[in-house]
């Protein structure tokens, strides 16, 4: 017996129990008479029983878990703010409480329960509107400071990674060069993903998983890019990325990944994305027609006679007519530039001039 299913039985008693009272003042108001009393009373506990057995979990449980989520979701700075606020609008009733108190009947008893509700709302209003100074007051003077309450810090950056921007590499190369500010956050809920994909069964998988706690290794060992691993979690949610987004709403604070998909989950949310590919398409070189680049044709392309090679930075290019010039590196003269979904293609004639 489940214990929402007693409050409800308890509600039930309660509820019947007021029906039961509440009949027997109608008889004796007048509005029953005594002939139909007794059906009037039963009728009356029935439906009192029934509105506490569906009543009772929306009066008991179902507000106090409402409250708990909230309270397990809300940053730490908020509820100390809100906490500090009540305090202090509580401490500015009780000061009123006594001057109220000579105030003829019924005012004096009135007055100070109607100071304590409103000062105490006020304070908590406040305090809450203005919680980043608040932390920022705090954090002055205590020896240290919460996640989220440094992340309520304007002074503080928090950039948080997703599992394919860690496996994918090129993160710690991008940490090395200073580009990210501020500290790079990996929650524990990332780490144990990607646990799971270096412990899978998959030989591709495991080597993947396996590749991505390498790099968070030496990423935290590299003084030039700070990296935090963070025990915050949100627990309503279950998948990964919508752990991610909820928390970089939390947080304020972006979120680094390639992932496509969590890309467009986060940007429809309002969350700040920072995507490695597109960064990587960003800072290709960038080459008009008529220019010329030196390139080795390494395969065939789809077209007849078509040669494709690749730049350094993996750009492709389409030579046409270049499929006899195989294995060898050959000057490009660029024709035509492309830039699509997958990536910039750059599509030339060989020179034939040397």
């Amino acid at each position: 017996m489940s214990f929402e299913f007693i409050l409800r039985l308890l509600g039930m008693i309660l509820f019947g129990f007021g029906g039961l009272l509440f009949g027997q003042r109608l008889i004796e108001s007048g509005g029953v008479s005594a002939q139909d009393g007794p059906v009037a009373v039963l009728v009356s506990v029935l439906v009192g029983a029934l509105l506490g057995f569906i009543a009772a979990p929306f009066l008991t449980t179902r507000p106090f878990r409402t409250l708990q989520r909230r309270i397990q979701q809300a940053p730490a700075v908020d509820l100390v703010a809100a906490v500090a606020g009540l305090a202090l609008g509580l401490f500015i009733a009780v000061l009123l409480a006594f001057p109220l108190s000579f105030l003829p009947s019924p005012f004096r008893e009135l007055l100070p329960i109607m100071c304590a509700v409103l000062f105490g709302a006020l304070g908590m209003w406040t305090l809450g509107t203005r919680r980043r100074d608040f932390a920022t007051l705090v954090s002055g003077r205590l020896p240290t400071r919460t996640l989220e309450t440094a992340a309520a810090s304007a002074d503080e950056r928090y950039v948080l990674l997703d599992t394919s921007v860690i496996i994918d590499g090129r993160i710690a190369d991008i940490a090395q060069t200073s580009f990210i500010s501020g500290t790079m956050l990996v929650p524990r809920f990332v780490l144990n993903e990607l646990q799971h994909i270096a412990d899978s069964s998959d030989v591709l998988r495991r080597n993947r998983g396996r590749r991505g706690l390498d790099i968070l290794n030496r990423m935290q060992k590299n003084p030039a890019a700070p990296l935090r691993i963070t025990d915050m979690d949100v627990e309503e949610v279950r998948e990964v990325d919508d752990k991610l987004v909820s928390l970089a709403k939390r947080l304020k604070c972006p979120v680094l990944t390639n992932d496509y998909n969590l890309n467009r989950v986060a940007e429809i949310q309002g969350v700040l994305v920072l995507n490695v590919n597109e960064l990587a398409n960003a800072v290709k070189l960038v080459f008009l027609p008529g220019e010329s680049i030196r390139v080795e044709i390494i395969q065939e392309g789809k077209e007849i006679g078509q040669g494709v090679g690749y730049l350094d930075d993996g750009t492709m290019v389409v030579v046409e007519e270049g499929r006899r010039f195989m294995g060898q590196t050959k000057d490009v003269t660029v024709t035509k530039v492309l830039q699509t979904a997958a990536g910039r293609m750059i599509f030339g004639r060989p020179d034939l001039s040397n």
